[in-house]
């Protein structure tokens, strides 16, 4: 789906290739790319421009994503969806020196906001690298419950690590809109 979606500070929009120079700046950071289950580490601009071709403006919208734009900044991070052994997923990353803002809540909530209304979808479900205590606020704070843990293989880590699996109700996203 070809969304674009507003916030107060953010704009949401689909990735395109131009987006490859800042992503592999942001991602070539294993402060961001250590917390994330599908980005290598390092990342070069050859994996953010193959990573940009898998993209496609005609996506369901259960695998869309959005580049996340600070207003007279650019792209920042991303924010998607994506289908996983738990169901349909969010993941999200956000570039290390725009940490502590806030900014983060205001792209998933609007991702959230965008997937709810977009879907018929009873639930969305998510999770966190058990180290990764900023992304679990987030999550707690939005709505998601955790639901259990597993273990996930962090490709930038190169290993298995211990995942706390959480979920969001369309109720639990209603109530806490």
């Amino acid at each position: 789906m070809d969304v674009t979606l507003k916030t107060a500070r953010l704009t949401l929009r689909q990735p395109v290739m131009s987006d490859a120079a800042r992503l592999a700046r942001f991602l070539d950071n294993f402060a961001v790319s250590g917390n994330l289950s599908r980005v290598p580490y390092p990342y070069r601009l050859a994996d953010a421009k193959a990573w940009l071709r898998t993209w496609s403006p005609g996506f369901p919208a259960g695998e869309t994503g959005f580049t996340i734009d600070l207003d007279g900044e650019g792209l920042i991070g991303h924010v998607g969806f994506h289908d996983d052994a738990q169901g349909t997923v969010i993941g999200y990353w956000l570039a290390q020196p725009f940490w502590n803002r806030g900014l983060m809540s205001e792209a998933v909530r609007s991702a959230l906001d965008w997937y709810f209304e977009t879907t018929g979808a009873a639930r969305l479900d998510s999770g966190v690298f058990h180290f990764n205590k900023a992304s679990l606020a987030i999550q707690k704070k939005l709505g998601f419950i955790e639901i259990g843990s597993s273990y996930r293989l962090c490709l930038a880590r190169g290993e298995e690590v211990r995942h706390i699996d959480t979920q969001l109700s369309r109720a639990a996203w209603a109530e806490h809109r």
